[in-house]
């Protein structure tokens, strides 16, 4: 059966008319315009819908059966005329975003924050490291990530959100806590705690030690922020992670920032698309929402 739209809304204002004339009126059509897509109807459809009894016309009992279904194909394409109508009002919708785990703490707050303005969208929010955001934006699986700088190469779009501090981190009881201006050599001699290679923070760190041509003497691979902090509180060596990672361990007094000099590293904070990929409303509200609203939510910034 071969029927469109226009033909459903046409029939079902005449049976609920039962006149092609009133119909017409109705739809504000020439009468024989109505007639000819009910009769376009009835041949898709392989029986008559509609008779004349007497001077009434009435609905066959082919015709009852197709109003109920014209009904309900009617019911549904307004549902979904007023669910695009709430999209674009930003009212509801799913939104994907993934974050890097060092940014995990201000993302939450601010997406917190956003979903609070709009409560009734559907969020999936993954915080991951820098190698699965890649490989989820490679896939065309998120609608944004917040993340440290892509690679220029990927095919990505990314703008700057906020800086995004590294620093070194170490236990109050220890020595180095109570120096200011810690040479940068001198510092290099103890034992640090790192990320894993591959990790934005890692590979920010060996380009710092390279243009100061310098290195550890001694490091420990971790393969999260977490673990750098509970590693560093129990006295396995400094850290070195992003200030954005620390602002419950600085409230509570267990890790404090080493004055050091050429300290911090200055890096930034990204929102990530794939170059081209066209934003939903929702998504591109929360995009300015982010862009307006990051150091609100930073934690150090209040």
């Amino acid at each position: 059966m071969n029927l469109t739209l226009r033909q459903l809304h046409i029939f079902e204002a005449v049976a609920n008319q039962l006149s092609y004339t009133r119909a017409a009126k109705q739809l504000h059509l020439t009468q024989p315009a109505v007639s000819m897509q009910v009769k376009q109807l009835e041949e898709s459809a392989g029986v008559p819908l509609f008779e004349t009894i007497g001077r009434q016309l009435q609905l066959t009992q082919a015709g009852e059966e197709m109003l109920r279904y014209a009904r309900q194909i009617m019911h549904n394409v307004d549902e979904v005329e007023n669910l695009f109508d709430e999209l674009k009002g930003l009212s509801r919708g799913s939104l994907s975003i993934s974050v890097a785990t060092p940014a995990g703490a201000f993302s939450t707050r601010l997406i917190a924050a956003f979903v609070k303005q709009h409560p009734e969208i559907a969020l999936n929010l993954n915080v991951a490291n820098r190698r699965t955001l890649l490989e989820e934006l490679d896939r065309n699986e998120r609608d944004l990530v917040i993340m440290g700088r892509p690679p220029a190469a990927q095919g990505l779009m990314a703008k700057r959100i906020m800086e995004n501090p590294l620093v070194i981190v170490a236990p109050p009881d220890h020595p180095l806590c109570q120096r200011d201006q810690i040479p940068l050599r001198e510092v290099s001699r103890e034992r640090f705690v790192v990320r894993e290679t591959g990790s934005g923070t890692r590979t920010a760190l060996e380009r710092f030690l390279a243009d100061h041509g310098i290195s550890f003497s001694s490091s420990i691979e971790l393969a999260s922020d977490e673990a750098i902090k509970q590693a560093v509180m129990a006295g396995l060596g400094l850290g070195i992670t992003s200030l954005h990672t620390l602002e419950l361990e600085l409230q509570t007094n267990r890790l404090n920032i080493l004055n050091v000099e050429e300290f911090p590293i200055i890096r930034h904070w990204y929102l990530v698309q794939l170059e081209g990929k066209r934003l939903s409303p929702l998504a591109s509200e929360f995009k300015r929402f982010v862009f307006m609203n990051a150091e609100l939510y930073s934690g150090f910034n209040r």
